[in-house]
């Protein structure tokens, strides 16, 4: 390219730059909800240097687009209930939002089981019928892998309607719609999850790195490296021709055709790779202001589920900094019942990620899980019941967000042991009006070693408010107690408000997926 006419492009890209239009992010769009008692803040793109100014209910706030085009302002915080309101955004051009609410604002997210939609929930189509909630609003954000922050999206907000709710989370909605119901305010929810995603994909990469995660970046960085995407595709290119073939000669015999190739995927652009879901899903809502989140996750790394002690509470730690609202709440569901059922006790893995979860709970403040071994389905990894999860979570956020005391909220919970003989006397926490069983009237779910670390079934009773007596004849002198500690376990302790005990174990023994650190 000549000097005049780099010059003349450089020029007109100058101009073009000058002139840009105010833009904001697609969080900032009609029928938006902004979370009560919180400075509102908006931000978007401008030219370098331009003034933007943004006003809403008697407020205006000013700010100055950095060297990048970026602006960001700063409103005071308003109640709930007010409105609606119009946000108007003026510089070289003027933007209006309207139908603005004032209330609680979550984010919904995960892997495949928050993502799970309304329409294939329990009870889709009575669920849609009554979905007429003007003051509860959706909106998500698309799937996008990348190592590059994204500041935007494809999206806006949307009122709960019939239409709008089928394909929205299930558990986000069923959520979302106990507080607008209790709490009689607007509320909005902002779903990314994204099926099958692992918990080092919602981190970025330099704080994996910070934190030791060495193995876990590098086996990845490998992968980068040595992925063949043309190669690749050629080989599925292969696979279409000869199943082409395959398929004639199918239709000539009459037999049923072949299995159509399935389509590779790009692990690069996926939502395993570290930071790829941090920074396309997460970075662009990082800043609007929210009550707190909720998470359904950890399927995918069940058999990681060691290093998830230190990646679960590190990824909320992530967030919450990031974000710069303080330590917002942020509630999650242990995993369900899954798999087959088995005779004997028995390593899991699932197990060990439960117990992950559950020690997340004793290293940050607010948080907390609900627990539903008692609504999984053993071949489905999607349980249909999405309503009595939402339940459990919204418990925990009306109990310790907004006020309600009263209402249990909190799974039954290991507090102590001891050794009386050959039985074992086991004290709970959070035990609500005193500790029940579901089903039968015996104690299902017990497991006791000796000191060979070798499990038996245990017998076990209810004894007081709060206390389990186990024990079994296969075991003399007991040494550790497990309960619900399998894959799908079978058992039936609860408190009277029909919360599922916290499966534990009472024991450190080293278990299946220590030493496991890459996918």
């Amino acid at each position: 390219m000549n000097r005049v006419l780099l010059s003349f492009v450089c020029l007109f890209a100058c101009s073009a730059w000058a002139t840009a239009d105010i833009s904001v992010s697609n969080l900032f769009t009609d029928h938006m909800v902004v979370q009560q008692g919180k400075p509102v803040v908006i931000w978007g793109k401008a030219a370098r240097d331009e003034l933007v100014k943004v006003s809403m209910a008697g407020n205006s706030a000013k700010a100055t687009a950095d060297a990048g085009g970026k602006w960001v302002v700063n409103l005071p915080a308003l109640k709930a209930n007010s409105g609606p309101h119009t946000i108007k955004i003026q510089g070289t051009n003027t933007l209006t939002i309207s139908d603005v609410l004032v209330g609680e604002v979550w984010v919904c997210s995960g892997q495949s089981n928050m993502a799970w939609p309304v329409a294939s929930a329990n009870d889709p189509l009575l669920e849609a019928l009554t979905a007429r909630y003007p003051r509860m609003r959706l909106i998500s954000i698309p799937q996008v892998g990348t190592q590059e922050a994204q500041d935007n999206f494809e999206g806006k907000w949307e009122l709960v309607t019939p239409a709008t709710v089928t394909q929205f989370s299930a558990v986000g909605y069923f959520f979302g719609r106990q507080l607008h119901q209790t709490l009689d305010v607007p509320v909005g929810l902002i779903d990314n999850a994204w099926g099958g995603s692992a918990c080092e994909a919602w981190i970025p990469r330099a704080v994996l790195k910070a934190n030791g995660h060495n193995e876990l970046l590098a086996h990845w960085d490998k992968l980068a490296v040595d992925y063949d995407a043309e190669a690749i595709e050629a080989k599925f290119t292969k696979a279409v021709a000869a199943w082409k073939v395959s398929a004639q000669k199918a239709k000539a015999e009459g037999k049923p055709a072949p299995a159509y190739p399935r389509r590779p995927r790009n692990p690069l652009v996926g939502q395993h790779r570290p930071a790829n879901l941090y920074q396309g899903v997460l970075n662009p809502i990082i800043g609007y202001g929210i009550q707190g989140a909720i998470w359904y996750q950890g399927e995918a790394n069940s058999t990681r589920a060691k290093q998830y002690q230190d990646l679960f509470p590190l990824m909320i730690d992530t967030w919450r900094k990031a974000w710069g609202q303080g330590d917002f709440s942020f509630y999650w569901v242990s995993l369900a019942d899954y798999k087959d059922e088995i005779s004997e006790p028995a390593a899991a893995d699932w197990a060990e990620l439960r117990e992950a979860q559950t020690l997340t709970m004793s290293k940050l403040a607010n948080t907390g899980e609900a627990i539903i071994t008692d609504l999984g389905e053993a071949h489905d990894i999607h349980p249909r019941n999405k309503q009595d999860v939402a339940k459990r979570l919204a418990r925990w956020a009306l109990a310790k967000n907004y006020g309600y005391d009263q209402l249990v909220y909190r799974s039954p919970i290991y507090k102590s042991h001891e050794v009386d003989g050959n039985r074992v006397i086991i004290t709970f926490d959070h035990v609500g009006g005193g500790l029940d069983t579901h089903d039968v009237r015996g104690v299902l779910g017990f497991t006791v070693a000796g000191a060979d670390q070798k499990f038996y079934h245990a017998e076990a009773k209810i004894e007081g408010r709060d206390k389990v007596i186990v024990w079994s004849s296969e075991v003399d002198e007991p040494v550790a107690v497990r309960y619900a500690w399998a894959n799908n376990p079978i058992c039936n302790l609860q408190n009277r408000s029909h919360l599922p005990a916290t499966p534990f174990r009472t024991d450190t023994w080293k278990g299946i997926t220590e030493g496991v650190l890459i996918r």
